[in-house]
């Protein structure tokens, strides 16, 4: 009797044990990489020349031994970018929502009824906190800083860029010439994740970039 008691209890202790490490590799395992830079040249827009300094998220696949238990997705991801000094002070005092760049540009966008032109406005593409779902094996990319024409300062980059004045050039996350840390953070079903980097801002716009953080980089939060 006292064996079988014994044996119930472990195994209800095991079938934990497994649920709880089932359950953890089926979490979304993210990640936070350095793209690489996008130089665009525009006509017709605010700026005729920008770089793009974006970060890569990934949702990892599971190791093959382990696919057979499917990985969740990192559902309604959204989240924030704060931009500090190298001394560890934050440079405005607050957040900024982070923009994913495969997201629509948040414009109206022209139609036409009847003889008649209209602005038709979707409310999707003017939230300031897009979110967006990454499964797993797959990446989104999200926008952090731009640079512009022959500017020295650098401006952070969300929907909010597309509202300001002047257009793009954001004075509210505007960045003068220096070295700056970055904390990205992503938020998914409750989740929180970080990363902190580096933004190199005192050079030409065709060496404007993002570096990882070095070691004793350290931010006050």
């Amino acid at each position: 009797m006292g064996a079988t008691v014994l044996e119930i209890i472990l195994g209800a202790i095991i079938a934990i044990v497994i649920t709880v490490l089932v359950e953890s590799f089926r979490k979304p395992k993210l990640e936070l990489k350095i793209d690489d830079p996008a130089d665009i040249l525009y006509t017709n827009r605010p700026v005729q020349n920008v770089r793009f300094l974006r970060i890569e998220l990934k949702n990892k696949s599971l190791p093959k031994m382990f696919q057979w238990l499917q990985r969740s997705a990192a559902l309604q991801c959204h989240g924030t970018i704060e931009f500090y000094h190298l001394d560890g002070q934050n440079v405005f005092g607050r957040a900024m929502p982070i923009r994913w760049s495969s997201s629509p540009e948040p414009v109206p966008m022209f139609g036409v009824i009847g003889d008649q032109k209209v602005l038709l406005f979707d409310p999707a593409r003017f939230t300031l906190t897009p979110r967006i779902d990454v499964y797993p094996g797959e990446s989104e990319r999200l926008d952090i800083a731009a640079k512009f024409d022959d500017d020295t300062e650098c401006y952070g980059w969300s929907n909010e860029s597309y509202f300001s004045n002047p257009v793009w050039r954001n004075p509210n996350w505007c960045l003068p010439k220096g070295r700056y840390l970055f904390r990205v953070t992503i938020i998914t079903a409750g989740e929180k994740f970080s990363e902190t980097f580096r933004l190199i801002n005192d050079v030409p716009r065709k060496d404007f970039r993002i570096e990882f953080a070095l070691p004793n980089d350290k931010i006050y939060l």
